[in-house]
């Protein structure tokens, strides 16, 4: 079975959000985020551990509270694993089981999903031993070159429904446009839709403070 381990704060997070969102909302959201991960992961047969910076709890995935930083916490957890990990960002809430699946199924040695910008979304490696987290900054360039180094075979995996994360206002167009789980409605509870202004697509908030 392969562990899918997804980094999580679940205090004060999505801080770009404050425009649309207070701290309350952004919680809420990101746990919807997470939740709509979380049950992905949970279909294709994967065991769902969060890597979270305080307690928390979410059906579907135990909880491993690590006060580290993300690579901190990421390189110490994986230092012990002897099975293939998964480790996938909570923020990605319009993934699909074809997509996860697209990236576990690989027959290298490890596959990379890039995020938009440069940043890393998903990465799957078979021998965890081998491989060490280099998130911030152009991660995706860092982990190609730490996989070379290693001497790790790589699939980059394109793929829009994963590499699209959520982190500014703009992005919440996609959530609502393609996702169908609990973020996509949660948004919706808060009267956040989508707006045309000067033929560019954004959101609007009805009700917001």
């Amino acid at each position: 079975m392969v562990n899918a381990v997804i980094p999580f704060r679940p205090v004060n997070p999505k801080t770009r959000l404050s425009c649309i969102l207070n701290q309350k909302e952004r919680e809420e959201f990101a746990k919807s985020m997470l939740a709509d991960v979380i049950s992905v992961i949970k279909s294709v047969g994967c065991k769902a551990t969060l890597l979270s910076t305080s307690p928390v709890s979410m059906d579907g995935a135990e909880t491993v509270v690590k006060e580290l930083g993300l690579n901190e916490a990421l390189n110490e957890y994986l230092s012990v694993l002897t099975e293939p990990v998964m480790i996938i960002m909570s923020d990605i809430p319009l993934l699909t089981k074809e997509s996860v699946l697209r990236v576990i199924s690989t027959e290298k040695d490890m596959a990379i999903v890039p995020g938009i910008g440069g940043g890393t979304n998903v990465i799957f490696v078979k021998e965890p031993g081998r491989f060490t987290a280099d998130f911030y900054g152009a991660s995706f360039v860092d982990h190609m070159n730490i996989a070379k180094r290693n001497g790790l075979m790589v699939e980059v995996v394109d793929s829009f429904k994963l590499s699209t994360d959520i982190d500014e206002k703009e992005d919440l167009v996609e959530v609502l446009l393609h996702s169908e789980g609990k973020s996509k409605k949660y948004l919706e509870s808060l009267e956040i839709s989508i707006s045309v202004e000067k033929g560019r697509v954004g959101v609007h908030r009805s009700t917001h403070e």
